[in-house]
């Protein structure tokens, strides 16, 4: 039957295999990419051509993106294993506030050292009470991301924290594009070069067998929230400077920074078998900067990025849960 209607309509046929061809190609990825934001960007041309989308927007459309894009790339060793992690807007603010506090006495030296430490330790820490106490990744993020919470508040001494005129190189090009540059190529070389990327794909693949090949499951979802929080070190480091403050927030009010970078994430899961998991993350992130500033252009109500952020939350991980088991949070 199929052959019969092929024979009758050569060009379907044609088209068909022209469109399979271009499937199995290795830039599909990037096409599919390249589709998603032209078309965001002539939706919102079109609705308002005189507030959006010249040359000087989407440059700053860019600037605000790659901040989370660098977030992204840290979730996504943790979510490609089937983790989340509630704590990183915590984490951001309590890093960005101790590498200003140390950047007044030590320095480029003290800020960045106190933005990665920080980060990098209380990865260290999640990931410990995530293997000791064998429940949901979720809650013990909860609870962690209201103490850091309080902790950013007596760090700061309730006050708001600036950071030195002198010390701003990564507020702006090219500071802010070399350091988020070199955490997408450090995040290239682990997912490509070392056993912890394949390791971390294999334990979301199927953390059952992953064990029974002899994997230490527990040492690499350590190893993934160190990763995911050294990344939101970076993240605090281009957060403050591009702001030039840091204010200590309680009351979950740090829960809002954690889902932009996490929707990077997802479309870097989404892509991965596509191969270009670093390419989806910084494109996601670009779209997802059409779409809020898309909204402001419209005259929307500031409310309207929440319903936005919501909306495009939901619809990512419904596509992303069709890719298997990694994408279960545990």
């Amino acid at each position: 039957m199929t052959q019969t209607l092929q024979e009758k309509n050569p060009e379907s046929g044609n088209f068909r295999e022209k469109l399979q061809k271009l499937k199995s190609s290795k830039y599909y990825g990037y096409i599919l990419l390249a589709g998603m934001v032209l078309f965001f960007y002539a939706v919102f041309k079109i609705l308002t051509p005189d507030n959006f989308g010249s040359p000087a927007n989407l440059y700053s459309y860019l600037q605000s993106s790659i901040i989370y894009s660098v977030g992204g790339c840290g979730l996504y060793f943790i979510v490609v294993m089937g983790l989340f992690d509630f704590a990183v807007g915590a984490n951001v603010v309590l890093s960005s506030i101790v590498g200003v506090i140390l950047s007044k006495y030590l320095g480029y030296f003290g800020f960045v050292a106190g933005c990665l430490g920080c980060g990098t330790l209380i990865g260290l820490l999640i990931g410990f009470l995530y293997n000791r106490l064998n429940v949901p990744s979720m809650i013990v993020t909860v609870g962690l991301m209201l103490i850091f919470e309080s902790v950013a508040v007596f760090a700061a001494g309730g006050a708001k924290q600036t950071l030195g005129e002198d010390l701003r190189f990564f507020s702006s090009a090219p500071g802010n594009i070399i350091l988020a540059a070199l955490a997408f190529a450090l995040m290239y070389f682990i997912l490509n070069f070392t056993k912890i990327g394949t390791y971390c794909n294999a334990i979301g693949s199927n953390e059952f067998t992953a064990r029974n090949m002899g994997i230490d499951v527990k040492k690499y979802k350590l190893i993934g929230f160190m990763l995911l929080h050294f990344f939101v070190g970076i993240m605090a480091i281009l957060t403050v400077s591009y702001g030039t403050t840091m204010t200590a927030l309680t009351g979950m009010s740090t829960m809002s920074r954690n889902f932009t970078p996490l929707m990077g994430t997802f479309f870097g899961v989404a892509f991965r078998k596509y191969g270009k998991p670093i390419t989806a993350i910084v494109v996601g992130e670009f779209i997802i900067a059409l779409i809020f500033n898309g909204f402001v252009a419209l005259g929307a109500p500031t409310t309207i990025q929440n319903v936005v952020t919501g909306a495009a939350l939901l619809i990512i991980v419904a596509l992303t849960a069709r890719g298997g088991k990694g994408s279960v949070v545990k």
